[in-house]
């Protein structure tokens, strides 16, 4: 196994054309380079950070740990690889250090790390339609060609810091949860320490902050509804249980699972068939056993208002049993729909709030108003005193990391531009206006809401066999039909609005970020139905693209 100081090694010349460019070598990127090796095709990837593992390598701060369980965190590509090492993960959510070790190990063993970049962003990136490819510009000068652009920028990659007065006045230090430093440890001992924002970040952040912080005052905008992860120790017999539970549970799931719309997946009931009695003791078992799966316990958790609030008040009432003080308790209940934002799985979280070194800040009661050089001053003048600042205040998500790169497409339109109403995409991979260009967990597919490395296996696989076909073929331009992308995002927009996701301000309707369009951009469908979705559109013979080769102009594929 790569040790966590893994040093990157000289990766080599650019070339000036290759027939792939891939932007990313988190999850998504070294896989992609490993598929598209297979087919024989010509690549480079480029990558800002230092080494592999994107999320991974660049999320560091105190606390950071996956949401989803190791054991099914990981690729499933090759058996071997996955069987290698389950008995390998610490525990059943594995910290930061963890998934970037495995990260590492997945660049050696398939010698990732020769076609990788690093230190390398890309900086704008432009279709060139005579020559039918795109030329990529990057920070270190370089310009190359290349037929096919593939995005594996991941769909929370763009650290968003608010827009504070006097931040660059501050005497003290502050950092951002998702570009925490690397070259130093961060000590709080005896500090006064400032945490804006409670977002998974900042959840998980908090209760490692406040073991050595003289003092921390959060200040939340909106509370949080939060799980227990219940989090042990791996040991072999803890994997072997595991494994026998999801077996049995995709067995039970059968071929329904490839009808099953997300907020499907685990109920076999709805809530209102059960008593009170049984309703409470269900949620009970959901609480301690089902983390980030809570809200999806009963069918119709997601899409029935009273059914939702039934969930919500469950956790209501543990939050109360937890926090010792009623007035803080009041402060962290959640009010919206529960499920409707990201659901984070936390350790210890609420019983933060117990110790006498931690405050809790109403910001929507008394918002910030500047930053001095000494601490956070609110709306009302009140300074809240600080040496240290942590922002975990998230991500511009799905679009901003897109938009990063400068996309030009046909005659020079940019991809902020063709949606500047919200993200169109045909099956959450390609946009109309922007051949050859792939976007691996796009708006408009499961991606976050679902197990993001299944997503990235979803999407790397169809497109492999994708660009196989258009090796077959001889085709040289690919492009999604405007009529096919305005179908799809409908589909997208449909399906959501069966549900309350809409209902709630998140940084999956864009929310967080001021003048973002307010537009829900992942698929609701999940991935079982999903593949069945991009499954039809492969056997329809890549329906809804337009192909054109250099011999027969424009065609179906």
């Amino acid at each position: 196994m790569a040790s966590a100081e893994t040093s990157t090694p000289d990766t080599g010349a650019i070339a000036d054309e290759y027939d792939t460019i891939v932007v990313g070598a988190g999850f998504a990127g070294m896989y992609m380079l490993h598929r598209v090796r297979q087919l024989g095709l010509s690549t480079v990837v480029f990558e800002r950070g230092s080494d592999v593992g994107g999320t991974w390598y660049w999320n560091t701060y105190p606390g950071a740990r996956c949401d989803a369980e190791s054991l099914v965190y990981n690729y499933a590509f090759d058996p071997e690889l996955r069987s290698d090492y389950q008995y390998r993960w610490p525990e059943r959510f594995s910290r930061q250090p963890a998934i970037l070790d495995y990260a590492r190990h997945v660049a050696e063993r398939y010698d990732l790390r020769r076609d990788i970049r690093f230190d390398t962003a890309v900086t704008r990136a432009a279709w060139d339609e005579p020559a039918r490819q795109w030329v990529v510009e990057t920070d270190r000068g370089h310009r190359v060609r290349a037929r096919f652009l593939i995005s594996a920028v991941g769909c929370l990659s763009d650290s968003q810091v608010p827009d504070i007065p006097g931040l660059n006045t501050f005497r003290g230090d502050w950092f951002h949860t998702g570009r925490w430093p690397r070259e130093r440890e961060v000590d709080f001992s005896g500090k006064r320490v400032v945490q804006i924002g409670t977002g998974s970040s900042g959840v998980q952040a908090a209760p490692v902050i406040a073991q050595t912080a003289a003092h921390l005052t959060v200040l939340q905008r909106t509370p949080q509804f939060t799980i227990p992860a219940w989090n042990v120790p791996l040991t072999p017999e803890v994997v072997d249980a595991s494994l026998e539970r999801m077996q049995q549970m995709t067995a039970q799931l059968g071929d329904t699972a490839k009808t099953r719309r997300l907020w499907e997946i685990f109920g076999t009931k709805k809530t209102f068939d059960d008593s009170p009695e049984e309703r409470e003791a269900f949620f009970e078992q959901l609480w301690q056993s089902a983390a980030g799966a809570f809200p999806f316990g009963y069918l119709d958790t997601m899409t029935d208002p009273a059914a939702n609030e039934e969930a919500a008040e469950f956790v209501r009432r543990k939050i109360r049993s937890i926090v010792k003080d009623p007035e803080t308790a009041e402060k962290l209940m959640p009010r919206y729909p529960i499920g409707t934002k990201r659901q984070i799985v936390d350790t210890g979280y609420y019983e933060t709030f117990n110790r006498p070194n931690v405050t809790l800040e109403d910001i929507r009661a008394d918002p910030i108003d500047r930053i001095t050089p000494e601490g956070v001053v609110s709306a009302s003048g009140k300074l809240i005193e600080a040496d240290v600042i942590v922002f975990a205040t998230g991500f511009d998500a799905m679009t901003g990391p897109l938009f990063g790169l400068n996309i030009e497409g046909v005659e020079g339109r940019k991809l902020q531009d063709a949606w500047a109403s919200g993200p169109q995409t045909y099956l959450g991979i390609a946009a109309h206006g922007f051949p050859n260009l792939f976007m691996l967990t796009g708006p408009g597919s499961p991606s976050v809401l679902s197990n993001v490395i299944n997503s990235i296996e979803q999407h790397v696989n169809w497109l492999t066999t994708l660009l196989e076909h258009l090796q077959e073929q001889h085709v040289d331009r690919i492009e999604a039909d405007l009529e096919a992308q305005a179908r799809w995002t409908q589909h997208c927009t449909d399906t959501a609005n069966e549900t309350l996701w809409p209902q709630t301000d998140s940084w999956y309707m864009g929310a967080n970020i001021p003048g973002k369009p307010r537009v829900f951009m992942p698929y609701l469908g999940g991935n079982a139905l999903y593949q069945t979705e991009i499954d039809e559109v492969a056997q329809k013979n890549y329906e809804g693209f337009e192909c054109r080769s250099e011999q027969a102009g424009r065609q179906p594929v």
